[in-house]
């Protein structure tokens, strides 16, 4: 969030101080280099179809399982489910499994799961989401159901549904490069303003993850099944790696879809901070206001399916695919 709109919660507002494990987001030099985006995109290879319907298709089914909030059991079929389809369709699927203390002195058992395609290729692409829901809905104009977990078809599942289907494709017809696709629990856990209880699947992974493993940049997705899609240049994305930024814009103008607005956004506290600061350059793709400035759906429960459409996921799993599979090695 930018810095004058103050009246939303911490997951979007521009980060004054450190995040827990990160160091401070403003003021601090990512810790490595990347490498970046002068390798020129490859024309010889070509690229698969990405299906919107069978996206939608995804999210309805992740939905289904319930609310998706820790130790909840629409959060164990949901992990199951990831793990059992991506084993299907993956070279090497991982969970990393950990445990955080929450409220009240509970224990949240967490699993980031991690997909990853031609593993024995060290020149990789990172595209990740968060697959939990929020534990509450403090945004609900009920307040009697402010404190029930929430669907989470668009904050969640419009994500997962996107790299599921990614999924098919690579299973289907292999890339030139290794690609990881890697679904993060525990990002919507915290109560507004507790900075330190969000974003936990994509710190863990930060922390965990080996020093060498650095791919060449990172795509990020939160929110992105909006029927009324308008994706803006999030301003840490800029701030972090305006080559990719630049790259996915050009690449969504090329195909024609305008649901990638050519703006500056908000600076919103998502998974692609741990990231950055881990020196994996990614970039967030995200429609906060959804469905747009007037309406809220976001933390309430009201981010159902209807609210998502296949366009939507479309426009976003097109460009991704594009940039997948016209990337050299």
């Amino acid at each position: 969030m930018s810095i004058h709109q103050t009246a939303f919660p911490v997951k979007y507002f521009l980060i004054a101080a450190a995040i827990i494990g990160c160091g401070r987001e403003s003021d601090k030099p990512l810790t490595k280099q990347q490498p970046g985006l002068e390798k020129t995109e490859s024309i010889e290879s070509p690229v698969p179809s990405f299906n919107g319907e069978k996206a939608l298709e995804q999210l309805k089914q992740i939905v289904s399982f319930g609310p998706r909030n820790p130790n909840s059991p629409g959060h164990e079929k949901c992990i199951g489910f990831l793990v059992t389809k991506l084993r299907s369709l993956a070279d090497d699927v991982r969970t990393q499994d950990f445990v955080h203390k929450g409220y009240e002195k509970e224990t949240l058992r967490l699993g980031n799961v991690i997909a990853a395609f031609n593993p024995e290729n060290k020149d990789r692409l990172l595209l990740c989401t968060h697959w939990d829901t929020r534990p509450r809905a403090e945004r609900d104009s009920d307040p009697e159901r402010w404190n029930t977990p929430i669907p989470g078809a668009n904050d969640g599942a419009s994500g997962v549904a996107v790299l599921l289907e990614i999924a098919s494709l690579l299973k289907s017809s292999k890339p030139r490069i290794g690609v990881d696709l890697v679904f993060f629990d525990g990002e919507d856990y915290g109560y507004e303003g507790d900075v330190a209880n969000y974003l936990l699947g994509s710190r863990h992974f930060a922390r965990a993850k080996e020093p060498d493993y650095l791919p060449r940049f990172g795509i990020l997705l939160d929110m992105v099944g909006d029927a009324q899609l308008d994706i803006l240049k999030e301003e840490y994305s800029l701030r972090f790696a305006p080559d990719v930024v630049d790259l996915v814009w050009k690449k969504a103008a090329e195909l024609g879809f305008t649901q990638f607005i050519d703006a500056q956004g908000e600076a919103i506290t998502d998974d692609h901070l741990p990231l950055n600061e881990a020196g994996i350059r990614t970039i967030d793709l995200i429609d906060f206001a959804y469905p747009d400035e007037s309406h809220r759906y976001w933390h309430t429960h009201d981010d159902t399916p209807d609210k998502c459409s296949a366009e939507s996921l479309e426009a976003v799993g097109t460009v991704l695919t594009h940039i997948v599979y016209t990337q050299n090695p």
